[in-house]
C-alpha cells in the first residue's frame, strides 16, 4: 500500500488488523495502475474524501464508509452517533473539515 497520507495509511492498518474475518478490502487510488473510471469517477474526487464500494457496486462515501467499515469489524457501536440524526449534520461537517486538512494535519501528528 503506497498511501501518501499517514493518517489514512494509519487508520487503513488499524481496519485491516481488525478485519479477521476478511469482511473489508483495500484499494490504493494513488497506485499508478489504479484506474478512477472503472467506479465512474476521478482521482480528484477519490482523494477528496473516503470512498467505499460495495460488493454489488454500490459506492458510498465520506463518514460512511467509516460506518460500514466499522460495522463490518464488530465496532459499528464506535460510530453509531455519527448517523443519529440530530447530530449527522455536526458529524459531517466536522469529517469534511478534516478532510480538507487531513495531509497537514497527518504531518503535524504523524
Amino acid at each position: 500500500m503506497r498511501l501518501t497520507n499517514p493518517t489514512c495509511r494509519r487508520e487503513i492498518n488499524w481496519l485491516q488488523r481488525r478485519d479477521r474475518h476478511g469482511h473489508l478490502a483495500f484499494e490504493d487510488v494513488t497506485a499508478p495502475d489504479f484506474d478512477p473510471t472503472r467506479y465512474g469517477t476521478t482521482h480528484e474526487e477519490l482523494l477528496g474524501v473516503m470512498h467505499g464500494v460495495f460488493p454489488d457496486g454500490r459506492i458510498v462515501s465520506k463518514l460512511e464508509v467509516f460506518r460500514h467499515a466499522y460495522r463490518a469489524v464488530g465496532l459499528g457501536w464506535v460510530v453509531v452517533p455519527t448517523g443519529w440524526l440530530v447530530l449527522r449534520w455536526l458529524f459531517h461537517g466536522l469529517y469534511l473539515l478534516f478532510a480538507r486538512h487531513r495531509v497537514r494535519l497527518g504531518r503535524m501528528f504523524g
